[in-house]
């Protein structure tokens, strides 16, 4: 822990993941409620989760045999900055059933690809014999963040009447977690270095 609380990796990492959670906590939650607000039928809301739910199944898988084969950093960034994407078009789109099942696929698609793409990460960094703490400690921040995300969601639309404030938000959340993967130093530490000569 000590080891890696000073890696700026580690920190960019927790990070990024705090950013996953907001994002799908915030989606999970309130998407079946704004697309209600768009007048659209509660089978859509239902369609969409379920949608969600099915992509993300080939997105993780996706992303894990990506990452066995490309940089895992480099993969994490373009996956963030592709989210930040869908979701500003899902935003500036018509609401029509065809836009939300469309949004709820592609969203899917990059749903949890986080998740092997940032454990075999950590573990590439630091090694395996920590994996459960380390990374216990980087989905805490998925967690605070996803708990943030609902919440925060909820309270702003009770305040202003409107999710768009939070939309934008999710979008600069997710440039902002493209961008700071890309200096991640994916090698491993030197102790690990050392173990292996």
């Amino acid at each position: 822990v000590a080891e890696a609380s000073v890696h700026r990796g580690f920190i960019y990492l927790t990070a990024g993941f705090f950013v996953c959670g907001w994002q799908v906590g915030f989606i999970m939650d309130h998407l079946p409620a704004y697309i209600l607000d768009a007048n659209l039928p509660a089978s859509v809301a239902a369609w969409a989760l379920g949608l969600i739910g099915f992509f993300n199944i080939i997105g993780t898988y996706g992303c894990g045999w990506l990452g066995d084969r490309y940089s895992r950093k480099y993969l994490l960034s373009l996956l963030y900055l592709v989210r930040a994407i869908v979701v500003a078009i899902f935003l500036v789109a018509a609401k029509t059933e065809a836009s939300v099942l469309i949004f709820s696929a592609a969203i899917g698609l990059l749903w949890l690809g986080t998740v092997p793409l940032t454990s075999s990460l950590v573990a590439q960094i630091f090694g395996v014999q920590y994996l459960t703490t380390l990374f216990g400690i980087v989905f805490l921040s998925h967690q605070v963040g996803s708990f943030l995300g609902i919440w925060l969601g909820g309270w702003m639309f009770d305040a202003t009447g409107s999710y768009t404030l939070f939309w934008i938000g999710s979008i600069a959340f997710g440039v902002g977690a493209a961008i700071i993967h890309m200096p991640i130093t994916d090698a491993p530490v030197p102790r690990l270095q050392r173990q292996a000569a």
